[in-house]
């Protein structure tokens, strides 16, 4: 794939949430535009409307015709550019400007929050081949969760962000094992099916969860078709809860009552709705989800 410095025509699609981090892409648009120009690009702005636009923007506007699509925002902004990136079938390269509170994804790949440094590795820097998630037939990134605690990042004020921090804080103050919410699963992957009762998991490929690093181990590759999975059998004891409660403070997952394990495909099963996010967002309450890697699914421009 040929570095964007080396394209004679760098058509570019700017897609961007008008409402992430305080507006700050809105007041700095002129910044980002002129840098755009300064690169060689010809440049489409399209601020969002509604959750959803900019997902149906890419899938549905002609975007083999652009040589770049960038978005800013948060998480979920990325998302929706990559979901519909991959629901058109091309494979145009996708720049990343974060601007939202926690901006897991762009700390794992070592992008730059500063616009500056960020155009600089959108216009000058080479495209990397990353793998995304099928969830139930819609795309995500980098992250999809549920149970205890994966409503933090999308129920409270864009400023949270120690996600497992406040884990550990409501768990210390649980009176009765009984009160802990928790959900009697059946999941199939790679390597066989298990049952549990679990108040908690991820299916990641991220190095960065909630604004923690290394959290989901250090040999986490961004394209090798496989997920980091992390879940969180309910606590027997209050030994064993004590022993999650230690393991989220450190920002670990060495307790008992944790396993962790690489995989490309799981499919999980449950008597009862359950709440799950995508990528920091409400993404739905199912009995049933089926969830499976695309390997090398879509090139993000990233450092040289």
């Amino acid at each position: 794939m040929e570095k964007l410095s080396e394209k004679e025509s760098k058509r570019t699609l700017f897609v961007y949430n008008p409402r992430a981090g305080k507006g700050t892409v809105g007041k700095n648009l002129h910044e980002i535009v002129d840098a755009f120009v300064k690169a060689g690009c010809t440049v489409t702005v399209y601020p969002t409307q509604a959750r959803g636009d900019a997902c149906r923007l890419v899938e549905n506007r002609d975007v083999g015709l652009y040589d770049l699509i960038v978005c800013s925002g948060g998480d979920g902004t990325l998302r929706e550019v990559v979901n519909g990136l991959i629901k058109s079938g091309v494979s145009t390269p996708v720049g990343y400007i974060p601007a939202g509170s926690t901006n897991d994804f762009a700390r794992s790949l070592g992008l730059s929050e500063e616009i500056p440094e960020a155009m600089e590795i959108i216009t000058s820097g080479i495209p990397f081949l990353c793998d995304a998630g099928n969830f139930n037939g819609e795309n995500f990134v980098y992250i999809a969760a549920f149970g205890l605690f994966t409503d933090v990042s999308y129920a409270t004020n864009q400023q949270w962000k120690n996600i497992f921090g406040h884990a550990a804080y409501v768990l210390e103050g649980v009176k009765s094992l009984s009160s802990i919410q928790s959900y009697e699963m059946q999941i199939e992957w790679d390597e066989g099916v298990m049952k549990g009762n679990y108040i908690y998991g991820m299916i990641t490929n991220s190095l960065s969860v909630g604004g923690f690093k290394n959290i989901t181990g250090k040999d986490v590759s961004f394209n090798d078709g496989k997920f980091e999975v992390i879940l969180i059998r309910r606590p027997a004891t209050f030994a064993e809860l004590n022993d999650i409660v230690i393991s989220l403070m450190k920002q670990s997952f060495d307790a008992v009552c944790m396993q962790s394990f690489k995989t490309s495909y799981m499919k999980v099963k449950c008597r009862e709705d359950v709440n799950w996010t995508l990528d920091g967002e409400f993404g739905g309450a199912y009995t049933e989800v089926e969830i499976k890697n695309i390997q090398e699914a879509f090139p993000i421009m990233v450092g040289k």
